[in-house]
């Protein structure tokens, strides 16, 4: 039998395979507000096999958002705009998720196919000052943005929270807290991006505060029945940054506060860092802490190949697999790697005559 066509049980939710579509930005929302093209992304992913679908970072805030074309949850109306997808989602067996975020200093900018430069608060006019740890910039030479006050880091937990509770009104069955790629938790991991001096800063206990506050409301604010996630960069990979000893401490403090499963990636706080990029580059991470922080944990990174996602589940490097460019190549990855590994699950009764 594949391994990774066996189902995985967290908490009340059973995932029918270890296959999971990674959050990927769009920079397709109206005013945060999801649309067609979000209806279709995700909805074929679905179709497609995917255990989760999870829908990209969508911000806590307006300002929490990477580009003004982001995915956002702060009100209401967006979590009721989610509805008609989440439902699609589930009834084609699939797991609706969503990943919880904020920006940080690198919020306010153009999209990535032109060019993803930041837009300047004041001189243009779906701008925004960014918030951060410390008033360092990403990039040497953009604005720096504004250090955060603790009456900004209270409103920002308060915001997580509602927005989890916000993804469950809007259909959503598994959450995760993004704390990695250099947005606005990871920020205040990293000493490279924190230069705090208060209970927020300095050593790994303060650093990990507020992550450790997050994730203690959104698991206090989402239903009991339902796991809650958080994607970690476990490495900065530059000396002197945070990296995967403490990844592992503070997992273990996840796991403490009721989080079920840590989605391991890395890098993305500082421009240039040398990142060894290979196939499966980044699966260490995930065994790491699966074994040595006891948690559950999602492999990412160049996994392309099903004997490779195979390999990775049989022999307990991680519990499941976060696909991201294969799903977008494919989004019916899912399909062909069972064929592949001769596991015999079903395919949507449109779609069976196509069946080989």
């Amino acid at each position: 039998m594949s391994r990774l066509f066996s189902p995985l049980a967290l908490r009340d939710v059973t995932f029918k395979n270890r296959i999971f579509v990674s959050p990927m930005c769009q920079y397709s929302s109206d005013d945060g507000l999801p649309t067609d093209w979000h209806l279709v992304h995700l909805g074929s992913r679905a179709v497609g096999g995917a255990a989760m679908v999870m829908v990209e970072a969508t911000a806590i805030t307006p300002e929490g958002r990477i580009s003004p074309w982001d995915s956002g949850i702060w009100s209401d109306a967006h979590a009721d705009a989610f509805m008609r997808i989440t439902d699609f989602i589930r009834r084609n067996h699939c797991v609706p998720g969503v990943q919880l975020a904020h920006a940080g200093r690198k919020a306010s900018t153009d999209v990535p196919w032109r060019g993803g430069k930041v837009l300047p608060a004041g001189r243009h006019p779906l701008a925004w000052e960014p918030l951060a740890p410390s008033p360092i910039p990403f990039h040497p030479d953009d604005p720096p943005p504004r250090e955060m006050t603790r009456g900004d880091i209270d409103r920002l937990v308060a915001d997580f929270s509602a927005a989890a509770r916000r993804a469950a009104r809007g259909g959503f069955e598994v959450v995760e807290v993004h704390a990695a790629h250099g947005y606005l938790l990871h920020e205040f991991l990293s000493p490279l991006s924190n230069h705090r001096t208060d209970e927020y800063g300095g050593s790994f206990e303060d650093r990990t505060r507020l992550l450790l506050r997050v994730a203690t409301e959104v698991r206090a604010a989402w239903p009991a029945r339902w796991p809650v996630f958080v994607r970690l960069s476990c490495t900065d990979w530059v000396e002197g940054g945070w990296d995967l000893e403490q990844s592992v401490r503070l997992a273990i403090l996840l796991k403490e506060v009721g989080v079920d499963l840590i989605d391991c990636s890395s890098g993305g706080l500082v421009p240039g860092a040398k990142i060894p990029v290979a196939p499966g580059y980044q699966v260490p991470f995930a065994f790491e802490i699966k074994h040595k922080a006891r948690i559950a944990t999602g492999a990412v990174g160049l996994i392309t190949d099903a004997h490779q996602a195979e390999q990775i589940v049989a022999q307990d490097k991680a519990d499941a697999l976060l696909l991201a460019r294969a799903f977008l190549r494919n989004p019916y990855w899912p399909l062909h790697a069972a064929k592949v590994l001769e596991a015999d699950i079903p395919w949507p009764d449109q779609y069976a005559r196509a069946r080989g």
